[in-house]
């Protein structure tokens, strides 16, 4: 079955499985992809190694809130507070956490990046910022993926010339919200690895760079930890 025919029939439907769980989907906001479990695993996986009583955590460019509510509802105390540029995500994502029942420990914002945040969470507080980023350059997106945008909107795929411009900005602005010791992980394309790596040594703000794979040994997740500021 073809990714198009998957993304009509959740459209048709309604609602798709992602982590477990239900999540209610709409056009207008990318359907969550059964690759970014990865990410929410792993950034699971993560918050359990931190055994912090109330973890807080930062789901950027949320989509339909997927990773948000996925991490809210498999770690039980963690807060959540999630963002995106659209009108359409936000929408579905506030539906999402309504739905899931997790109003009191999930927040959706709209907003450039971080720019919503800033007045809501403190610089350093945040112990895990993950984030499924657009990621495909232009040309592909006029090319050989130019078929992702027939049913799904441009700006879920649309990442620049080199399909890394949020990423790029996400490495430099998450730092100022990150604890020392608090991780960003990232959705990576197929061969995008090296390439976000090398933001974040480049940055020279983070420690334990490493990439994590899928079961058929594609690096799909790249993460790495906030060293404290200066």
């Amino acid at each position: 079955m073809s990714e198009d025919i998957d993304v009509a029939h959740a459209y048709s439907k309604g609602s798709t499985i992602f982590m477990g769980v239900e999540m209610l989907v709409s056009s207008g906001a990318l359907v969550p992809r059964p690759e970014t479990e990865l990410l929410g695993s792993t950034a699971v996986d993560i918050l359990r190694q931190m055994k912090l009583p109330a973890p807080r955590v930062v789901d950027m460019c949320c989509g339909a809130g997927n990773l948000a509510c996925g991490i809210g509802h498999h770690v039980a105390t963690a807060q959540v507070w999630a963002s995106d540029l659209t009108d359409s995500c936000v929408e579905v994502a506030r539906r999402n956490v309504s739905h899931h029942g997790l109003a009191n420990r999930v927040s959706v914002m709209q907003g450039d990046l971080f720019e919503p945040l800033s007045a809501l969470v403190s610089p350093g507080s945040i112990d895990v910022v993950v984030c499924n980023p657009p990621y495909i350059s232009d040309k592909r997106l006029e090319g050989d993926r130019s078929h992702l945008i027939t049913l799904e909107p441009r700006e879920a795929f649309a990442a620049g010339p080199y399909g890394i411009a949020i990423h790029m900005r996400v490495v430099k602005d998450a730092h100022r919200y990150l604890r020392p010791g608090g991780a960003l992980l990232f959705e990576v394309g197929l061969g995008q690895e090296r390439q976000v790596a090398g933001l974040f040594e480049r940055s020279r703000s983070y420690d334990g760079v490493r990439t994590v794979s899928n079961r058929a040994g594609e690096a799909r997740v790249v993460l790495g930890y906030a060293k404290p500021r200066i």
